[in-house]
């Protein structure tokens, strides 16, 4: 394949051969008989997009879903609305927050829906709410599991770090993740890595089968636990870093989790450490700090950093993953939840940079927006909802943010870049990138492509041309 008269990113105007998933030829190149052709037009050409962290399963699940947080759901009034699906089966909600009716017990819910089983999934990802019906069912099938809250004498419906229990009581199977790979495709996005903790060799086979399938059309790395070390090595999936996933309220043992890093470091695999909060970010230092760090550990998140934990994350050699769209999604919540004293150390950006922190970026779907671009443009603007600036000397140039998007899934200090002997992963534009960096939308992506072949093509003319022999 001829890829002709493309802005290849960093080079400027040239043709692309693509030859067996890889590139095989940058320049003045002329067409081949019968070599198959695309017509960039001056389009940028970029390296494929990865989500560095993303919950590919939850996020397939979603389809399913009703939202019932904000800004789509704000009052006990609106999730009542939106809890009135008519039926009679299960009904599973997401992207809770207890703006909208504090933490409802299943008395509460019953109110909203008495007559059919309802799961609500907090924001967090750490907490489900179930109405009585959903208990009742549930607990008909499997003993009560130690993270289902019980008070004066029964059990209040709120359920606390128990996915694998739910799972398993309902007897639940990973969806397809062919929608989300598609939606991902048409954003130009080519590589995710699953940050699900309780990813094993089990859900390990699951994402190969997957691929194999064609139904997860981008490469795919697996963080997880220490466990999935011990599934067979696949082409279709690569290790990637074991996960902890903290929790301020409930923080493992210190000794605990210094043997948990020192057994990940012992698999040659980094720790990938879930810190939103200050606490959870200073219990990850320290404990880095006593096991001693490996390259390619890195922080999750980073949502709360003040300068003396940039600098520790800095002398650490510890990267930095995080979610810059979650200020425009979640910024107004978070000035109203969080302490002003904290509000400069969100979400922050150009500090790591400046630093010298490896900085990525994720989508952490379905708990924010899969599209890479909405979480660009929010790096640029530091725009809330309402349209207040957060930081804005966090702010990231356009180019800044697309390089959060770029950096090698194996090395986060390694920039991808389209050269001779690179994987034929990309992401092809329909403008220039000096009118794509003005807007930051995926409505400008015009063709996604993997090892060379097309898995999204919005191309406004013939998708692929034949020159005649």
């Amino acid at each position: 394949m001829l890829i002709r008269g493309a802005e290849v990113w960093q080079r400027g105007i040239a043709n692309v051969r693509i030859r067996a998933g890889k590139i095989a030829a940058i320049g003045n190149l002329i067409a081949e008989p019968g070599e198959q052709m695309i017509e960039a037009e001056g389009g940028a050409l970029l390296p494929g997009l990865h989500d560095h962290h993303i919950h590919l399963t939850a996020s397939a699940a979603r389809a399913a879903s009703i939202i019932c947080g904000p800004p789509e759901v704000c009052t006990p009034e609106d999730l009542a609305a939106r809890l009135s699906v008519p039926g009679l089966g299960w009904l599973r909600g997401i992207r809770y927050h207890e703006s909208v009716m504090d933490l409802p017990d299943a008395k509460a819910l019953d109110e909203l829906t008495p007559h059919r089983p309802v799961r609500i999934q907090h924001r967090s990802g750490r907490m489900w709410l179930l109405n009585s019906r959903a208990l009742d069912l549930l607990l008909a099938i499997a003993a009560p599991p130690p993270g289902l809250e019980r008070a004066g004498g029964r059990f209040t419906g709120r359920l606390f770090d128990e996915d694998a229990w739910l799972q398993s009581a309902m007897a639940s199977q990973p969806p397809s993740l062919a929608d989300v790979s598609a939606e991902l495709s048409r954003y130009g996005v080519t590589g995710v890595t699953d940050m699900s903790p309780r990813n094993d060799p089990i859900i390990a086979e699951f994402f190969a089968q997957q691929v194999a399938s064609g139904s997860l059309l981008q490469h795919c790395t697996l963080a997880g636990s220490l466990a999935l070390a011990d599934a067979p090595p696949s082409p279709h999936w690569r290790l990637g870093p074991a996960k902890l996933h903290l929790h301020e309220s409930a923080l493992p043992g210190f000794d605990e989790t210094v043997a948990f890093i020192a057994a990940a470091h012992a698999q040659g695999r980094g720790l990938a450490s879930h810190c939103t909060t200050e606490t959870e970010l200073v219990f990850t230092l320290a404990a880095l700090d006593a096991a001693g760090p490996l390259r390619g550990d890195r922080i999750e998140h980073a949502g709360i950093a003040r300068n003396d934990h940039i600098a520790m994350i800095a002398a650490l050699g510890l990267a930095v993953v995080s979610q810059p769209h979650f200020i425009a999604e979640r910024g107004d919540q978070y000035l109203a939840d969080v302490e002003p004293n904290l509000h400069p150390a969100l979400y922050r950006l150009r500090s790591f940079i400046a630093a010298g922190v490896p900085l990525a970026a994720g989508s952490d779907a379905p708990f924010g927006s899969l599209d890479p671009w909405e979480a660009m443009a929010a790096a640029v603007a530091r725009r809330t909802g309402s349209g207040q600036i957060m930081q804005a000397d966090e702010a990231l140039t356009p180019e800044q943010a697309l390089s959060l998007y770029l950096a090698d899934p194996a090395d986060l200090t390694r920039q991808r870049h389209i050269a001779v002997g690179e994987p034929a992963d990309l992401c092809l534009l329909a403008c220039p990138w000096s009118e794509a960096r003005e807007r930051l939308g995926s409505a400008d992506v015009a063709a996604t492509f993997v090892a060379g072949r097309a898995i999204n093509n919005r191309i406004d003319q013939p998708p692929i041309e034949r020159r005649p022999r």
